[in-house]
């Protein structure tokens, strides 16, 4: 007896139907009501389409298999090689186990259901997998398969060539000769072992392919793993490698930012950053424009730089940048390598030219791909799953076995992904010589992925980096090198004292003018900075760097300058002494700077205020010494903005917990509809008073009743309630499905019925 494909989801656990939804997350939007909207989706030809997009090759293959054998009209047996069967379909290249391998996440996906002895496969498949299955066409009346032998026998060699061509599949073909009947082509259509489909388009019939690939009806079939080269390194040397790798990325990271801040590039009117500027950026950062706009892009989604709100809007770090760059080298890395991974946009498209030939600029909508975080997880999976150290030849390889693993996936773009994502972790030391590292693996950690904190993302950063150095080499040309990763404390006086000239194993800082200038700017002075420097030294302090911070020091604030708001004048010096002694004006920070000058860094109307306040009688002027009136205008709100629409903000549940709760809401809805089949002849309508007594006689029996109610929008539903009590126009109970406290309005229900059991329909 065939089971249908709810009868047998009804009969899985509630592990499996939630692992389902996980798989394939498009069968819970909307939520399902119940297993038979469930199932009812799971079959539709978009939703197997999608399912098919993650299927490996063997999957895809045994699932061919099977809807050749017709398992999307009846139950086929897929425990023998008998003829008709899957196995059979498949021939000699397929083995039982790899049969089962592939018919595993089928089931899984809700695509084929049943034992193994009763398979059958949902009817969305045939439509998912093309016109031509196994690369066969359709069953024609003739030729009858008992003539094949002989028709084929007499052929000739260039009409056997087409008939081999066409049997490899697809099983369509166009010749000019087809409408005529001349040469092989109408040799062949006048015997009938192609049929024509219109005057230039030829059809190998299924059983001349059949004849044609002997015992291999599906011809050769290649499930296997691609073999490609890898090789193994010592992990510790990987992790190495991409910790130096991810200390690169974050000095050209605050380069950038450095450069935004003090540049300020214009936003395109398109929206986006403009070409020229990610070439400045590019030179900016000491690196290419790929790897300047996958630093742009990364700096955008993490929420360090942004647009400003404003007539000719900039991009610019956001204030969030200055938190961010006080943090550890560490912690600065994960907040990126998280952005990263789930960063909705392909930076690799930036430079390219979109469909109107015009370029695709950086944070613009044209790197903007959804499935792109998917992709990228996908490949980075595909080098997780080879064991520690061990390394895939090249990007091609890698992308010959994603192809392999999910055939139907990735687009046109599919193989240039791989290269991206393969150069973009490497860049950022997620991969380094071309194997994962050990941060990488915790990058890709479901549970990381889950809590959002990147605490251990950075503690597998931090095991990697070598020790920080405490002390540097000065030398006579005016240089400092570091060999190695300096402390925090030490590159943060480096970076005040010095402009970083070379980077890699060993950084060089150069000492200038403009670096010393910037450093006695601070506040520190030219003692501070020999002492600083003779402490940090592993070698004596060169005399040529030492005059080089007398001669800056000596010529330093020789001019001072100061920040005021308002000032005072008066013709009247002992007037303007009455001021600055009168203790009620100590609060107004007042300043002499001339004998008829006074000026203060607060605003000029507090300042007036102030004096006003002490007995002074003081007036504003303006640039010519015109008397001016700063008396107030009356309070003014900024404009409230209109927010944005949105929907029902979702809970912040994982996908795990979300899946659950719709399973076990699917259970209530099936349970409720078995409830609402049993009682269908026993619903009575009922009016208010009829109401009141059968639930009243409902509380005193402790009796459980089905409720079918309007709401306040009109919209009928039903509940199976255990009522606790009935009075004020309201009856409360528990609902028999969920447990949860339930209040309905009398004058709402519409039809009342009992219901035997235990109120579940089970």
């Amino acid at each position: 007896m065939q089971t249908s494909l709810v009868e047998w989801l009804r009969g899985q656990d509630d592990e499996f139907l939630a692992a389902l939804l996980r798989a394939r997350p498009d069968l819970a939007v909307p939520p399902p009501a119940d297993l038979t909207v469930l199932a009812t989706r799971a079959s539709i030809h978009a939703s197997v389409q999608r399912a098919c997009e993650s299927l490996g090759t063997v999957a895809l293959t045994v699932l061919e298999a099977l809807v050749l054998a017709g398992a999307t009209r009846q139950p086929v047996d897929g425990t023998t090689s008998a003829a008709g069967g899957p196995r059979h379909w498949l021939g000699p290249d397929v083995d039982e186990p790899t049969f089962r391998t592939g018919l595993a996440p089928l089931r899984d996906r809700a695509l084929v259901w049943g034992p193994d002895d009763a398979l059958s496969a949902v009817p969305g498949a045939v439509e998912a997998l093309g016109p031509w299955p196994g690369g066969l066409g359709r069953e024609t009346p003739t030729p009858a398969t008992g003539e094949l032998p002989d028709l084929l026998a007499a052929v000739t060699d260039e009409e056997r060539g087409v008939l081999e061509v066409l049997a490899q599949g697809p099983p369509i073909g166009r010749s000019r000769g087809a409408g005529d009947g001349s040469g092989p082509v109408g040799a062949l259509l006048s015997r009938g072992l192609l049929h024509r489909r219109d005057p230039d388009t030829v059809e190998l019939p299924r059983q001349v392919a059949l004849a044609l690939r002997g015992d291999r009806p599906m011809g050769r079939v290649d499930v296997a793993r691609p073999d490609v080269p890898v090789r193994e390194r010592d992990q510790s040397t990987v992790d190495g490698t991409g910790a130096g790798a991810a200390l690169e990325f974050l000095r050209r990271t605050d380069l950038v930012l450095e450069f935004l801040g003090r540049e300020g590039p214009g936003v395109l009117r398109s929206g986006g950053f403009g070409v020229r500027d990610l070439r400045r950026v590019a030179k900016e950062a000491d690196a290419d424009e790929a790897t300047a706009a996958l630093i742009l892009e990364l700096l955008h989604a993490a929420d360090l730089i942004g647009e400003t709100e404003s007539v000719s809007p900039v991009w610019l770090p956001t204030t969030t940048s200055d938190a961010w760059a006080a943090g550890p080298e560490e912690m600065r890395w994960a907040a990126l390598a998280q952005a990263w991974l789930e960063l909705m946009r392909l930076p690799g498209l930036v430079g390219r030219r979109d469909d109107a030939d015009k370029p695709i600029t950086a944070l613009s909508d044209g790197p903007r791909r959804p499935p792109a975080a998917g992709d990228r997880r996908r490949v980075l999976d595909a080098l997780a799953d080879l064991p520690p150290g061990t390394s895939v030849g090249s990007s091609d390889d890698l992308a010959r076995v994603l192809a392999w693993r999910a055939p139907r996936r990735g687009g046109r773009l599919r193989d240039e992904v791989v290269g991206w994502t393969v150069s973009e972790a490497t860049v950022l030391g997620v991969v380094a010589l071309d194997a994962m590292t050990s941060a990488g693996r915790v990058l890709l950690d479901p549970a990381l992925r889950e809590a959002r904190h990147p605490t251990e993302l950075a503690a597998a950063l931090h095991a990697a980096l070598p020790a920080p150095v405490e002390e540097i080499l000065l030398q006579a040309d005016l240089t400092a090198v570091a060999p190695g990763r300096l402390s925090a404390d030490l590159a943060h006086e480096l970076a005040v004292l010095a402009d970083v000239e070379s980077a890699g194993g060993a950084t060089v800082y150069r000492f200038t003018e403009r670096s010393l200038r910037r450093a006695l700017d601070t506040g520190r002075t030219a003692d501070d900075v020999r002492a600083t420097l003779a402490a940090r030294s592993r070698t004596p302090v060169p005399q040529t760097l030492e005059y080089l911070v007398d001669d800056v020091a000596r010529r330093h604030g020789r001019l001072r300058g100061g920040a005021v708001a308002c000032f005072l004048r008066s013709d009247d010096e002992v007037l303007l002494s009455e001021v600055l002694a009168h203790p009620g004006t100590g609060e107004l920070g007042l300043r002499r700077i001339a004998p008829t000058v006074v000026v203060s860094a607060q605003p000029l109307a507090e300042v007036l205020d102030g004096l006003r306040t002490a007995g002074f009688s003081p007036a504003a002027e303006d640039a010519g010494g015109a008397v001016l009136d700063l008396g107030a205008r009356g309070g003014r709100a900024e404009p409230r903005r209109r927010p944005a629409r949105s929907g029902t903000p979702m809970r912040d549940l994982s996908p795990a917990r979300r899946a659950d709760e719709l399973v076990d809401r699917m259970r209530a809805g099936d349970a409720l509809a078995g409830v609402r089949n049993s009682v269908a002849d026993r619903r009575r309508p009922v009016g208010s008073t009829g109401n009141l007594a059968s639930l009243q006689e409902a509380v005193r029996e402790q009796r459980t009743v089905w409720i079918g109610y309007v709401d306040a929008h009109g919209v009928a539903g039903d509940r199976v309630l255990a009522p606790t009590s009935v009075g004020g126009g309201v009856v409360e109970g528990r609902d028999a499905l969920d447990g949860e406290l339930r209040r309905i309005q009398l004058h709402r229900i519409t039809s009342i019925a009992p219901v035997s059991g235990n109120g579940t329909g089970k």
